[in-house]
């Protein structure tokens, strides 16, 4: 904890002198940002630990210093150390100022993205193409601004002289999908057709996206049927997570699971995130006997679940009032260091008092105490006003 502090109080010190290997920086840099708050400490630790979109890690962490500036509101902030590492020699390229689009357009500071793309050339004098083209329409996307998506889709390949590929059409559809308006899909396969680009696998999941969102089921099954016949494009695990995710959020759970029980007969078998969307969309709809008994499915097949399943899992047995499976549930997530948050586990401490099994309600307190700090103090209180025996 004092290491922590200290580090925290010499962000470009330690970052920049210690003698680290620029992953060390990086997973340094990310461990001071999860909890930090000041805008400027965070642009201290992104500056002294010298980022590069080259590496996975380095982009986690400019994503999530650019979502914490966002959140505080801190725009300039983010224009400033932006157009600031535009001036490093290393980062004169076409990756990192399509990273940096992105970053616009997570941040909706969508009218620097569009100023990045359209002056590469004249003031960093680093050529478009479709790789910066496709940066451009993602952060359009991130920001949630599909007329501009469209707009961009339909003009700037001409414009900067461009071939789209089949990322760029895959954006374009996903735009579609998610404003609500899946039917112009078809108009972009036939763009693709005329430009002899041929659709993969995200260009039909994209599309079924759209059509399970505006339950447009019978298009479902005719777009199916064209990219078999058309494209010999047959419908893979994704395809078929996507279709069992999407019914399953239009509270259609018993459907997903007849579809995954018609994937495992044409010998392709589901895997966790099927599992994971079925357990999940069986607990909306309160079927808890169904989403547990596939809980017990996935690890009698192998599949190990993950947190996402475990919290799942224990917040809606909780809101069911299934405090004894929801206890054993958490038990064996918190034993692989995943504990559910404040509000889920002070409804199953509750529970578990309610239903006058105060041992185990103390017994889980005193876990939670002991391997995670956070909140003891309101775990201390809880403790006190609980009954005694």
């Amino acid at each position: 904890m004092f290491m922590l502090r200290r580090l925290r109080r010499h962000y470009s010190t330690v970052l920049s002198s210690t003698p680290l290997t620029s992953k060390e920086k990086t997973r340094s840099a990310l461990n001071l940002l999860k909890t930090e708050t000041n805008p400027e400490r965070i642009l201290e630790i992104c500056r002294a630990a010298s980022l590069t979109p080259a590496s996975h890690l380095d982009r986690i962490v400019f994503s999530l210093a650019v979502s914490k500036l966002s959140g505080a509101n801190h725009f300039d902030g983010i224009r400033q150390y932006l157009e600031e590492l535009k001036t490093r020699p290393d980062l004169r390229n076409e990756r990192f100022l399509s990273h940096a689009i992105v970053l616009y357009g997570q941040a909706n500071m969508l009218d620097h993205a569009l100023r990045t793309f359209t002056h590469m050339e004249d003031e960093l004098n680093v050529p478009r193409s479709v790789k910066s083209l496709n940066a451009l329409l993602f952060a359009s996307l991130l920001a949630k601004n599909y007329k501009e998506v469209t707009r961009i889709y339909l003009e700037f390949p001409k414009i900067y002289a461009i071939q789209p590929n089949v990322d760029t059409y895959n954006l374009v559809i996903k735009a579609f999908a998610e404003s609500g308006s899946s039917s112009s899909v078809y108009s972009v396969l036939a763009e693709m057709d005329r430009n002899n680009v041929k659709p993969n696998a995200t260009t039909l999941c994209n599309s079924l996206e759209g059509f399970y969102r505006e339950e447009k089921f019978d298009e479902v099954g005719k777009l199916l049927k064209l990219m078999e016949e058309n494209y010999r494009l047959y419908p893979g695990l994704s395809t078929y997570n996507v279709r069992i995710h999407s019914l399953c959020k239009l509270k259609r759970s018993s459907e997903a699971k007849a579809l995954s029980e018609g994937m495992i007969c044409r010998g392709i078998k589901p895997n966790l995130v099927s599992y994971s969307h079925l357990i999940h969309g069986f607990c909306r709809e309160g079927n808890l006997e169904e989403a547990k008994r596939l809980f017990r499915d996935m690890k009698k097949r192998g599949y190990l679940p993950n947190a996402d399943v475990y919290f799942t899992l224990v917040h809606f047995l909780c809101q069911g009032g299934d405090f004894e499976y929801a206890l054993e549930i958490c038990k064996e997530s918190m034993a692989k260091g995943w504990v559910p948050n404040f509000t889920t586990m002070k409804k199953l401490v509750d529970g578990l008092v309610g239903a006058s099994k105060i041992d185990d309600a103390k017994e889980l307190i005193k876990q939670i105490k002991e391997k995670f700090a956070a909140n003891s103090e309101k775990w201390d209180e809880i403790e006190a006003g609980l009954p005694q025996e």
